[in-house]
């Protein structure tokens, strides 16, 4: 039977902040964009503010209404990521099969790893132990037998704690869940189960798997196969990475982007973190897409099929910018507030074609790298471009969106 270790930070941001000022230890604070800056609502929270009702993502006023003694805190992103990836630097030092959900959970299949290590929940505790003394945060460990059952574990018992769920408890535990707990169970999918009478885990379960279908089609089956243990998928190892259709980011901008300068800097910084991501799943891209959103909420996109492959921020953000000029005139056109570089037709790195034309960009793609790494240890915001150094107010607090917390 396999051993799966789902991985929680509790309140990542929040305790990172506290981490990094232990004056802000036992005190409700909410981690927040600038309210004056068009991010005013809460990215994270303390455990004391949770307990006072403070939820993610809503409105800083409606909050502090809630929690009238609630701090907030500005985000700091580049030491979210360098916490980020000392925990999955741990987490391998158990298994090599680690499978990333976001910035602060993941997936360990420790099956091969008992013999080494002690039982699931013994490898569990080690972890919850070393990260609180080595890092300072607390995580929830979730412990079972599929991928499903091991986050809901995680989530059963929280903060700083560990919950096995064995071939024995599963129905007492998961079955008494609302089925909303469970993955892939969104909010149309919750509607059409609350018409058929399927409130709990164990509703869905014990539900005929045939009717499930009519109803929702495959994925009908796969829940209730959730809901009864079962799951085939396995966790990949870590360095392996399925190709994706698509790398990207955008961003909502401080304020109105007025002129060409403005809005070359965000594309800049944006295709910076496009091209990281690129070169981290080991991708080229030979298609680059821009997209618009006006103040109006109106917007737009265009694509473009590259003569080159590439995963080199300078090549990105140069395509990206005269696109980006034959979409949008600053005379005629009203002020941008939202702009966006995503990246298509990926392939594997190590299968391009090269030619002598492809010398100038692979000499970019190797500073890049080593960019890369002085990033990674010291953070995205160590190195800039000029441009973006000249416009750093603009750009100031942008962070991939691949580590954005709203995924739930």
């Amino acid at each position: 039977m396999a051993t799966i270790l789902h991985c929680d930070a509790n309140n990542f941001y929040a305790s990172v902040e506290i981490m990094l000022n232990p004056a802000l230890k036992g005190k409700p604070i909410a981690v927040c964009g600038n309210p004056e800056k068009r991010h005013g609502i809460v990215l994270a929270k303390s455990e004391q503010a949770k307990k006072a009702g403070v939820k993610t993502a809503e409105p800083l006023w409606q909050a502090k209404q809630k929690c009238p003694e609630l701090i907030f805190v500005s985000p700091h992103y580049d030491d979210y990521v360098a916490i980020s990836n000392k925990l999955f630097d741990m987490y391998s030092e158990y298994t090599d099969k680690v499978e990333p959900f976001g910035i602060d959970e993941c997936w360990l299949d420790c099956t091969q790893s008992t013999n080494l290590f002690g039982s699931g929940e013994n490898i569990a505790n080690t972890l919850r132990e070393r990260v609180k003394a080595e890092l300072g945060i607390t995580i929830s460990v979730g412990v079972s037998f599929t991928k499903i059952f091991a986050k809901l574990g995680s989530d059963y018992k929280k903060p700083d704690a560990v919950t096995v769920i064995d071939k024995n408890n599963y129905k007492d535990i998961i079955w008494a869940l609302p089925v909303t707990d469970l993955l892939m169970v969104g909010r149309q999918t919750a509607k059409l189960f609350k018409s058929l009478s399927i409130n709990t885990i164990g509703d869905l379960a014990r539900y005929d798997v045939e009717t499930l279908q009519q109803y929702i089609g495959i994925n009908g089956k796969k829940l209730h196969q959730y809901a009864n243990g079962i799951e085939i998928d396995e966790i990949k190892l870590a360095e392996q990475k399925h190709i994706p259709e698509s790398v990207g980011n955008s961003t909502t901008t401080p304020f109105d982007i007025t002129t060409p300068s403005e809005a070359e800097a965000i594309l800049t910084s944006l295709s910076e973190m496009v091209a990281a991501r690129l070169r981290k799943y080991h991708l080229v891209a030979n298609g680059i897409g821009v997209s618009i959103r006006y103040c109006s909420l109106d917007g737009t996109n265009k694509t473009n099929m590259l003569n080159f492959s590439t995963c080199n921020a300078g090549d990105i953000a140069e395509q990206a910018f005269e696109l980006f000029l034959t979409m949008h005139n600053f005379k005629k056109d009203q002020p941008i507030r939202q702009l966006g570089v995503y990246t298509y037709k990926l392939s594997k790195s190590e299968t391009r074609q090269t030619t002598i034309f492809d010398i100038p960009h692979d000499k970019r793609e190797n500073i890049d790298k080593s960019l890369d790494k002085i990033r990674n240890k010291y953070g995205q915001s160590i190195v800039k471009s000029g441009l973006v150094a000249k416009h750093q107010e603009i750009c100031e607090g942008l962070v991939d969106k691949e580590f954005q917390p709203f995924k739930k």
